[in-house]
């Protein structure tokens, strides 16, 4: 007995470090906890899109609190206006179409009936790297009868992978490439870090070609990339990528120019046909490939840098980026897009993945039903357009900002136009020494500075006035200034709201409208913080560069908020810069026009 005992203490003594090498070392269930944490945080901000018919969808993941959530274009392209996105809340929101990319295979949607949305923290996907752990969420093969989103964890196997267009307009550009299982459904989803903040839009996978199941190789849509998009989505636009407006080649010496237009800020900036490109807005391009994974990552208008070499000489430049295609070229193919049957998540195609030997199930184009009501006050079709509602809506709040800083109260008391006329006496210094005497008309105007006198005169066409010499035309860029002052936004001409734009040395992005009047072109760029007028473009011809002129030190003039320092630059460099003294503008009160 005494022997039995001692058998069983013995054993008991030996199991006591065996059970508690089985508890969890504290820093692992806190790691535990942390992660379940994030993932919370992050399913509610991840939604599960439904088309109008009810037959196809993806995911998506809200990027603002009234609504605003990124997907997939192939997710949206043949549904029509109108979506259902449900939560992981388990509410299902009516949401209506914003914005596509079809380029880049983005669409912005916006989730109704809520301003208080749980929004996902946006991270730098520039920093994230090859073994970082990662995770996606969303709603592969609609496994979520309650909208809660599907996780699947995994860790980054690669950045800034480049995949071809594949009989698409589908071109994926600097994505992200995990392991975290991407599914069809998963669509238009986001890719979080470990912690929780968002690094890309899921929207493409490497499936195995007979069962169409995930093998371990999913790309991400880099989140810089997307929030790049984002404000032109936000104007409603069918939003294009740039173009450097050359050709490259890999060769043995480099990434040498095989083509290039004449017509291409690229051009007027010096390079040409056998250069060699080195670097692309501040990355090494050491091959064709490299190259273009750059700079599908722009949308059109964006100002970049660029190096390149020639005869062992090195040189730097900041062009200007163009559209990858004109307007009617692209609403044709979105069109055509839209044409094609809608399919279920199980038949989604993963774009650019190997065709598998039996074509996924296509289900037939459903009628579109009848847009709910809340859908409906949010819509407005209009061709190059996928909602002109939110441009409208855009060209509004910009130009309203604005006319209230330079309406002032008349007499009466009611508000007073912001038309400030066409007559303007202007006198100050030039910042290089000198005066200058600027005197604006209807017709014509005229600047007197210490190199001469110049003047313009303001016909139909306004092409032809690029005086004074050397300023891109900045008479006549004052000129359409005065006009959109005069005339409203309805009939300067056509106008339309480009989304936000970086500009000036900082890259501050700024509310862009852009008008044609006369055969030209001028955008005007508006501060979201002041609502100012701060800059000003004007193209008057395609093979010349743009008259630049970047406005400050705002002063009040007769209960007006104008600017006393104008910096004019035409081709990257600077022409003058005027302070302005004296500034006298017509007070005489007119109804204000939208």
């Amino acid at each position: 007995m005494t022997h039995l005992v001692l058998l069983i203490g013995l054993t008991l003594a030996g199991a006591a470090p065996a059970a508690a090498a089985l508890e969890p070392p504290a820093d692992v269930l806190a790691a535990e906890e942390a992660r379940v944490a994030a993932m919370a945080r992050a399913c509610a901000t991840t939604i599960a899109v439904f088309d109008g018919s009810g037959q196809g969808g993806g995911s998506g993941v809200l990027v603002t609190p009234d609504g605003f959530a990124l997907t997939n274009f192939h997710v949206v392209a043949s549904g029509g206006p109108a979506f259902k996105c449900g939560l992981s809340d388990g509410r299902l929101y009516d949401a209506v179409l914003v914005g596509i990319d079809p380029v880049g295979d983005l669409a912005l949607v916006q989730l109704l009936g809520r301003d208080d949305f749980p929004v996902a923290e946006v991270a730098d996907s520039d920093v994230v790297r090859v073994g970082d752990w990662a995770f996606a969420a969303g709603n592969p093969f609609l496994l979520a009868d309650d909208f809660t989103p599907t996780v699947t964890y995994g860790m980054i196997s690669g950045v800034r992978r480049y995949q071809y267009p594949a009989g698409t307009l589908l071109e994926y550009t600097d994505c992200l490439q995990t392991d975290a299982a991407i599914n069809p459904g998963n669509s238009g989803g986001p890719l979080f870090d470990a912690a929780g903040r968002l690094i890309g839009i899921n929207g493409r996978g490497s499936f195995e070609k007979r069962g169409r199941v995930n093998v371990g190789v999913g790309y991400a849509i880099s989140i810089n990339q997307a929030m790049r998009f984002f404000w032109h989505l936000r104007s409603g636009r069918i939003v294009d990528h740039a173009s450097l407006g050359a050709t490259v080649a890999t060769q043995k010496d480099g990434v040498v120019v095989d083509d290039i237009l004449e017509s291409s800020d690229a051009f007027r900036r010096g390079l040409r046909y056998g250069d060699q490109v080195v670097r692309f807005a501040d990355r090494d391009v050491t091959n064709a490939n490299a190259l273009q994974n750059v700079l599908g990552t722009f949308p059109p208008d964006w100002l970049v840098p660029l190096r390149y070499r020639r005869s062992g000489e090195t040189f730097d430049a900041v062009v200007r980026l163009a559209g990858k295609h004109d307007e009617a070229e692209l609403v044709s193919l979105v069109q055509a897009e839209a044409e094609k049957p809608a399919e279920s998540p199980e038949g989604e195609p993963g774009p650019g993945e190997p065709a598998p030997d039996k074509p996924p199930r296509k289900r037939p184009r459903a009628a579109q039903p009848e847009l709910p009501a809340a859908v409906a006050q949010r819509y407005v079709e209009r061709r190059g357009f996928a909602n002109y509602w939110y441009n409208q809506q855009a060209q509004r709040r910009v130009w309203s900002r604005y006319r209230q800083l330079l309406s002032f109260a008349a007499s009466d008391g009611e508000e007073a136009a912001a038309s400030l006329g066409y007559e303007w006496r202007l006198v100050g210094r030039v910042a290089a020494g000198g005066a200058f005497r600027l005197q604006t008309g209807r017709d014509k105007s005229e600047i007197r500075l210490p190199q001469g006198v110049t003047g313009a005169i303001f016909a139909e066409d306004l092409s032809g006035q690029l005086s004074p010499p050397g300023s891109g035309g900045l008479l006549a860029a004052i000129h359409l200034w005065q006009r959109i002052l005069d005339e409203g936004l309805r009939t300067f001409g056509e106008t339309v709201y480009l989304g936000r734009v970086p500009q000036g040395p900082d890259g501050t992005p700024l509310d862009c409208l852009r008008g044609f009047y006369a055969g030209v072109e001028a955008r005007f760029y508006f501060s979201d913080e002041t609502g100012d007028l701060v800059g000003l473009e004007s193209y008057l011809r395609d093979d010349a560069d743009p008259c630049q002129v970047s406005f400050s030190d705002f002063r009040d003039v007769g209960g007006r908020r104008l600017p006393h320092r104008w910096m004019i630059r035409s081709g990257g460099a600077e022409f003058t810069a005027l302070e302005i003294e004296q500034f006298e503008v017509p007070l005489a009160s007119q109804p204000a026009k939208e």
